[in-house]
């Protein structure tokens, strides 16, 4: 299940006609902010964002935790709350430590929206909940339906934030290879990564890529298939670094072995991020290893979001590098 984000309607807690009569506007802006956030703000593989409706408007706390428990069923990893109208602060706030949050009070005549949002944000400082306000600068006719500009925008950059976390909570960063020629971006803060995007940090040495290539521990259909788009589609620019660094121009031969490694390599980088079930069927090419031993932890890969290629230095100074492999 993908990271949703979740829209929270919050309402006036007092029925006998105050309710009841704000019940619609306050759906209203719910569905409009669902509609808006799904039409433009997407994840990391170009699919639409997922967005859910709280099963209730919420007028008070125990309408709160129905909504906090249908959220944690629907993988929400960001609320928006909106309201047209006064409503109980404390009472009706996310406080759900790990979502991340926001709250749209609509600035209208006779709907002070704009006071909940100030009321409610005040609780949220006081609790140490951060979230972030969102309210028109100008003020609009109480009936008045739709989004305006400044609000969609203000909207939408929350949604975009709020996605980007969700995808990357849980998720992990692997560092392949260590620090080279003192590029502090090589060197992978477990502490930063966990505390401020929520992610693990794993590191691989680099001899992983060149024992997997050894014993052949790669999806060989695949590999077949990458290595004949990069025969078709990649072209070939000239070696310039032969004459300068004192060294022998490659032959075909050495280019071809060179350009098979890198898919290899670039395959295994995919395996070691990502995982590759197909890799659990398969036997490693090794005499050292008995007939029935399987690549299952191979095939299992980091659960990564991204990483990094690092020590390049002494890798490039014995193999072919890790730029096709980056790009």
């Amino acid at each position: 299940m993908k990271a949703r984000i979740g829209i929270r309607p919050t309402i006036d807690g007092r029925w006998g006609g105050i309710r009841e009569g704000l019940e619609a506007q306050t759906m209203g802006m719910a569905n409009a902010a669902k509609e808006l956030i799904e039409k433009n703000v997407f994840y990391a593989d170009g699919s639409p964002c997922e967005v859910v409706i709280s099963p209730c408007t919420i007028g008070g706390g125990a309408e709160a935790a129905r909504c906090a428990e249908y959220f944690r069923e629907q993988n929400v990893v960001a609320t928006l709350s909106v309201t047209p109208c006064w409503c109980y602060g404390s009472e009706t706030m996310d406080l759900d430590p790990l979502t991340v949050k926001a709250v749209w009070g609509f600035n209208g005549t006779e709907r002070p929206g704009a006071v909940y949002l100030a009321a409610v944000m005040a609780a949220h400082a006081q609790r140490g909940l951060p979230a972030f306000a969102i309210y028109g600068k100008d003020v609009q006719d109480m009936n008045m339906s739709g989004i305006t500009p400044d609000v969609e925008e203000k909207i939408l950059r929350f949604a975009r934030c709020a996605v980007a976390v969700g995808q990357m909570r849980d998720k992990a960063y692997v560092g392949i290879g260590s620090v080279a020629m003192g590029i502090g971006g090589s060197f992978a803060d477990a502490n930063l990564m966990q505390k401020f995007l929520g992610i693990r940090t794993e590191w691989v040495d680099m001899t992983e890529i060149k024992r997997r290539i050894d014993f052949a521990i790669y999806d060989h259909a695949e590999y077949e298939k990458a290595l004949k788009f990069v025969k078709e589609k990649v072209k070939e620019g000239k070696d310039w670094n032969g004459t300068a660094f004192e060294q022998k121009d490659f032959t075909r031969k050495e280019l071809d072995e060179q350009w098979e490694f890198v898919v290899k390599m670039t395959l295994i980088v995919r395996d070691i991020m990502l995982g590759n079930p197909k890799l659990a069927s398969q036997k490693m090419d090794s005499e050292r290893m008995l007939d029935h031993v399987t690549c299952n932890e191979e095939a299992l890969g980091r659960n990564a979001i991204f990483g990094g290629f690092q020590g390049q230095r002494m890798w490039t100074d014995y193999l072919p590098n890790g730029d096709f492999t980056e790009a």
